[in-house]
C-alpha cells in the first residue's frame, strides 16, 4: 500500500509524458518487448539487452520531477535486472502513476532485503554549506578504487559520464578524420570501380552490395565484413595502397576479449597482426591492448538512434583507454542493419557522424574501411610524442637542449572516457598546465616530500598545441550536431530541459577551459631520480635489486607493512609542507601517495585539484565525511583522507603488489556521496564496533597495522565524532602515531 505522503507527491508531480521517450525507443526495437501478461516475452530477452533498457528506464525515472522528492532511490547497479520486469510491464502497459511508482518501490524493497545495511548518522545541523567558490566534485569511471569492473557497476556510471558530452549527427565528423588522408579519395574511387567492374560485380548502383545479407544476421554480417575488408585491401594493393602496418579485421562476438575483468565481448574490430600465427589460428592472440578500431553491430536499422548502441561502443572505448596508456582518442563505428555511423571518443566526450546507408553510399563505406586501414598510429589516436627504443621515452627541450626522459610503467592513469586523462609515469608526470606550475611553485617554496619540479612544457603535435578541441577534433564545431539525450528530455518537461541544457553546456564549457589549459601540462617532469626525495639507505649492489628499486611505487607495492606506513608518513609531511606554501592538495588517495625507490620515505604526486579547476574528480572511497557532505574543503579533510587510505589499504592489500576485492567496500564506489558519508560515520562513531570491523576485514598481511589504524581513529575522530574546527596539531599527532608504529615494526624485524 502506498503511504499518504507518497500518494500526495505522486499526485502533485504526475509522470505525464515523462516516460514516453523510453517507451517509444523500446517498442521501436522489437515487438517482443510489448508486455501484456505475467508471462511477458521480456523474460526471454537476453540479460545484456535487458540491462541496456534497464539503464534507460532508470535514467528516465530519475529525471521525473517526483523522483527528486520521493524517499529512497533506485540505481541500476544494485540488483538483478530481471527483477525490473514487472516495472517494465507497468510502464509499457501505461499503468497509473501510482502503480508504476509502487513497482519502483517493490524493486527497492527487494534490494533492501538482500543488502546488509550500515548504521548511519545524519550530518550535523551546523555543517558548513558549499559556497559558490567551492570547486564541485564530479565522479566518473576513473574514480573507482579496487572494483571488479563488473558491467552492472560500471555501465550506469559510464553512461552518466558520457551522456552530457555526447554529440551525434555531426556533418563534419567524417571529413575531419578521413578527409586529410593522402590519396584516400582516388584510391576509394579506384576500389569502387573495381568492385563494380568485376566479373561477378560486388556492388551495383540499384542493388547495393550484392552479397549483403538481407536479414542482417550477425554471423552473416561479420562474414560479409571479413570478406570485403580483405577484398578492399587486395584491390587497393593493386593501386599502390601498401600501409607499413596492416591491421586485421577480427570478429569475436561470442568470445570475451582478454584483458578485461568484466569479460566484455567485441562484435568486430581492427587490430594489428600479432606476428604469432599459431596463437592467431587458435584465436588467442588479441586482447584490449591490441584493438585499434572497435565496431558495434545491430541487426535492426532503427537501433542506430538508440542509446544501447552507442553505449555498447562506449564500453569498448573505455576498455581500450584502460589498456592503452598512450591513446589520446579512439575512432570506431556502428553498423545497424546497413546504417553506418562513425564515432570519435576523446577526453571531452563522444562525437558521432551523420549516418549513411552502405548500400546507397558504397563509396563512403569503402572510404571508411580504407581510411581505418590506412591511418597512421597518430591518426588512430596514439601519442606520437612517446617513442620506443627498447624502452619508451619522450623528448623535452630544457635550457635550450633536447633531453630524453625514459618512461617506466605508469604509476597512475585516469581510465575514464570523459575526464582529466591524467597519466603519471615513473620518471615523469604528464599533467595539465597547472600541475607543472604548481610543482614549480612548490619546489620554489621549499616544499618537501612532494614530487620535485624538473620541467614542464607545452606539447605540440604536427606543429600545433595538443589540446582536444583544436588538435584532436581539428576544430569540429561544438554547436553542430545534436544531443539525443537532451532532445529526449525536452519532451519531458520544461524544468528538466532548462537544467539539463545548462549542465550539459556548462560541462562542455568547463572541459573546454580545462582542455585548453592542457597545452602547458603534459611534460611536467618530476622524474629524474636525483630530484626525488633522496634515499637515506644505500642501495644494494645487486643489479636485480637495483632494477627493482629504481622505480618509485605506490603504497600497495610496498615490500612490507612498514613500507605502507613510511609512504603515508612521507605523504603527510609533504601535505603539511605544501600547506606551508599555501597549496592545498585536495585529492589524497592511494594513487597519489608514493614510496621512493629505497622505501625509506614517501611523497605526494598529482596536485591538479589544487589548481582551482572548474570541476574536480576524486576517488570517493578516500574522501572525508565532511567533503562528502559538501563542506568547503580544507586541510582537515585531507588529513582525514590519509586515515581512509590506511583503512582501505589494510582491508585490500595482501602483500607486495597484491590486492583483493571486498564486495562490501567495493560498493562504496557506487554509493551517493551522502549515503557514503553516513556509512563512514557509522563505521567510526563507536570504538568497539570499529575494532570489530577492522579485525574482521583487515588482511593477514596488514594485521600488524591494526593498532595504528585504531590509534589514528582516536585522533582523527575524537570520541567518535567528526572534527568541528581546524587544528594544525593534528599533523603532529598523526605523524607521531605512524612513526611510533613504524619503530615498533622495525624492532620486531630486527
Amino acid at each position: 500500500m502506498v503511504d499518504a505522503r507518497r500518494s500526495l507527491i505522486i499526485e502533485a508531480k504526475p509522470i505525464g509524458p515523462g516516460l514516453n521517450g523510453f517507451c517509444e525507443s523500446v517498442r521501436s526495437l522489437s515487438q517482443d518487448l510489448v508486455a501484456s501478461s505475467p508471462n511477458t516475452p521480456l523474460n526471454r530477452i537476453d540479460s545484456e539487452v535487458l540491462q541496456d533498457h534497464a539503464l534507460d528506464l532508470i535514467l528516465a525515472l530519475q529525471a521525473l520531477p517526483a523522483s527528486r522528492v520521493l524517499p529512497s532511490t533506485i540505481n541500476a547497479g544494485d540488483f538483478d535486472v530481471r527483477r525490473l520486469i514487472p516495472l517494465f510491464c507497468a510502464v509499457l502497459d501505461n499503468e497509473t502513476d501510482s502503480t508504476i511508482w509502487e513497482k519502483v518501490y517493490d524493486v527497492v524493497a527487494e534490494r533492501t532485503l538482500t543488502t546488509v545495511t550500515e548504521p548511519s548518522t545524519p550530518p550535523p545541523s551546523g555543517s558548513p554549506r558549499t559556497t559558490s567558490f567551492q570547486t564541485p566534485w564530479t565522479f566518473n569511471t576513473g574514480s573507482f578504487a579496487d572494483t571488479s569492473d563488473l558491467r552492472r557497476n560500471v555501465d550506469p556510471i559510464l553512461k552518466n559520464e558520457v551522456e552530457d558530452n555526447l554529440k551525434i549527427d555531426h556533418p563534419d565528423d567524417f571529413d575531419t578524420f578521413f578527409g586529410q588522408i593522402p590519396k584516400l579519395r582516388e584510391i576509394t574511387t579506384a576500389v569502387l570501380q573495381g568492385c563494380k567492374g568485376a566479373e561477378l560485380p560486388l556492388f551495383q548502383e540499384d542493388v547495393g552490395w550484392v552479397e549483403w545479407p538481407e536479414r542482417c544476421e550477425e554471423i552473416a554480417v561479420l562474414q560479409f565484413l571479413g570478406r570485403h575488408v580483405d577484398q578492399f585491401q587486395r584491390c587497393a594493393d593493386d593501386h599502390g595502397f601498401c600501409p607499413s602496418k596492416r591491421p586485421r579485421c577480427i570478429t569475436t562476438p561470442n568470445k570475451p576479449i582478454p584483458g578485461s575483468i568484466s569479460k566484455r565481448k567485441l562484435d568486430v574490430g581492427l587490430a594489428y597482426n600479432s606476428g604469432n600465427e599459431l596463437e592467431e589460428s587458435k584465436g588467442h592472440s588479441y586482447d584490449w591492448s591490441h584493438i585499434l578500431v572497435p565496431g558495434e553491430l545491430k541487426s535492426n536499422p532503427r537501433e542506430d538512434n538508440h542509446s544501447s548502441t552507442w553505449l555498447g561502443l562506449v564500453r569498448y572505448a573505455w576498455e581500450i583507454f584502460s589498456s592503452q596508456d598512450t591513446r589520446r582518442f579512439i575512432l570506431g563505428f556502428t553498423l545497424c542493419g546497413s546504417i553506418m555511423r562513425l564515432w570519435e571518443f576523446d577526453r571531452l566526450g563522444v562525437v558521432g557522424s551523420t549516418p549513411f546507408d552502405i548500400n546507397k553510399e558504397g563509396e563512403k563505406f569503402i572510404s571508411a574501411v580504407l581510411g581505418f586501414l590506412w591511418m597512421s598510429e597518430e591518426e588512430l589516436g596514439f601519442d606520437p610524442t612517446i617513442a620506443e627504443d627498447g624502452r619508451r621515452y619522450m623528448h623535452i627541450e630544457r635550457n635550450g637542449r633536447m633531453e630524453r626522459i625514459w618512461l617506466d610503467a605508469h604509476m597512475r592513469r585516469q581510465r575514464s572516457v570523459a575526464g582529466r586523462a591524467t597519466t603519471c609515469w615513473s620518471g615523469s608526470l604528464n599533467e595539465r598546465p597547472e600541475e607543472g606550475l604548481l610543482l614549480k611553485e612548490a619546489t620554489g617554496a621549499g616544499a618537501t616530500n612532494v614530487a620535485r619540479y624538473y620541467h614542464h612544457e607545452t606539447v605540440y603535435i604536427n606543429g600545433e598545441v595538443d589540446d582536444v578541441s583544436a588538435n584532436v577534433r581539428k576544430g569540429l564545431n561544438d554547436t553542430v550536431g545534436r544531443d539525443p539525450l537532451l532532445q529526449r528530455r525536452t519532451a519531458h518537461s520544461d524544468t528538466i530541459t532548462n537544467s539539463t541544457a545548462s549542465s550539459a553546456s556548462g560541462a562542455r564549457r568547463g572541459r573546454s577551459r580545462s582542455t585548453s589549459r592542457t597545452i602547458t601540462r603534459k611534460r611536467s617532469s618530476s622524474s629524474i631520480q636525483a630530484l626525488m626525495p633522496r634515499p637515506k639507505r644505500s642501495c644494494s649492489d645487486s643489479p636485480a635489486k637495483q632494477d627493482r628499486q629504481r622505480r618509485n611505487r605506490s603504497i600497495y607495492e610496498a615490500s612490507s607493512p612498514r613500507g605502507i606506513l613510511t609512504g603515508l608518513l612521507g605523504g603527510i609531511k609533504g601535505h603539511e609542507s605544501l600547506l606551508d606554501a599555501n597549496i592545498l592538495h585536495r585529492d589524497i588517495s592511494i594513487g597519489n601517495v608514493m614510496l621512493n625507490m629505497a622505501e625509506d620515505d614517501g611523497f605526494l604526486i598529482d596536485r591538479e585539484h589544487a589548481s582551482g579547476a572548474p570541476s574536480k574528480t576524486g576517488t570517493k572511497v578516500f574522501m572525508a565525511i565532511g567533503a562528502l557532505y559538501g563542506e568547503d574543503h580544507n586541510f582537515m579533510h585531507d588529513l582525514e583522507s590519509f586515515f581512509w587510505v590506511l583503512f582501505w589499504t589494510c582491508i585490500h592489500c595482501t602483500g607486495p603488489s597484491g590486492r583483493r576485492r571486498v564486495s562490501k567496500f567495493e560498493a562504496w564506489n557506487f554509493e551517493s556521496t551522502e549515503n557514503l558519508a553516513k556509512i563512514k560515520k557509522g563505521s567510526v562513531d563507536e570504538e568497539d564496533k570499529f575494532t570489530k570491523e577492522v579485525e574482521e576485514n583487515v588482511t593477514t598481511y596488514c594485521t600488524p597495522l591494526i593498532p595504528c589504524v585504531q590509534e589514528l581513529r582516536k585522533v582523527v575522530f575524537p570520541e567518535g565524532k567528526r572534527w568541528l574546527k581546524e587544528d594544525r596539531q593534528l599533523y603532529s599527532r598523526m605523524k607521531s602515531i605512524l612513526q611510533q608504529t613504524s619503530d615498533v615494526l622495525d624492532a620486531v624485524e630486527e
